[in-house]
């Protein structure tokens, strides 16, 4: 049961001072051999620290990966989200412009119609103008002083020359 200890705990250590010992040769092996041990310890615990140092490391890098990942998506997601509130401002514009342009387009026909329904009203008084006074004289028409008082001459439609005396004149 002491040597399976021993060799457990010392096994190792021992085999590989005494080996270091025996090569060096050193005035006092045994201060020689303590010292070494105490190194060896020293270097066995430096190095368990190390590999947990570089587990840490390892698990730092890893979550540092992680950590990119996430920022990039959260950056990918978000210039998406820039880009959909882009073209929803955007479409919102097209739609106010659309509207304006329709609004634009309605008062236009407005004033069409309203300067249809103005050239109407105004030809209809025209109109009812001219009917009224087609059977008065210039003078009845005019009201200034001194409009001479003329009698109404009708004209007549002068014969119009037939096609057949047209023919002549050409034959001539």
């Amino acid at each position: 049961m002491e040597t399976a200890y021993l060799q457990k705990h010392l096994g190792a250590c021992l085999t590989q001072g005494l080996a270091e010992v025996a090569r060096i040769r050193p005035v006092d092996p045994i201060e020689y051999l303590a010292l070494w041990i105490y190194k060896y310890k020293e270097n066995v615990t430096m190095e368990k620290l190390r590999q947990k140092e570089m587990v840490d490391l390892e698990r730092e890098r890893e979550l540092a990966l992680m950590e990119q990942e996430m920022m990039e998506r959260l950056k990918a997601e978000e210039l998406m989200f820039q880009q959909k509130q882009l073209e929803l401002e955007m479409q919102e514009q097209e739609r106010q412009r659309l509207e304006e342009l329709q609004r634009a387009q309605e008062h236009l026909e407005k004033m069409r119609m309203n300067m249809e329904n103005v050239a109407k009203s105004e030809d209809t008084s025209y109109l009812e103008d001219t009917a009224a006074d087609s059977g008065k004289t210039l003078a009845e028409i005019s009201d200034r002083f001194g409009a001479p008082k003329l009698s109404r001459v009708e004209e007549v439609d002068e014969p119009m020359l037939s096609d057949v005396a047209l023919n002549i004149d050409q034959d001539l």
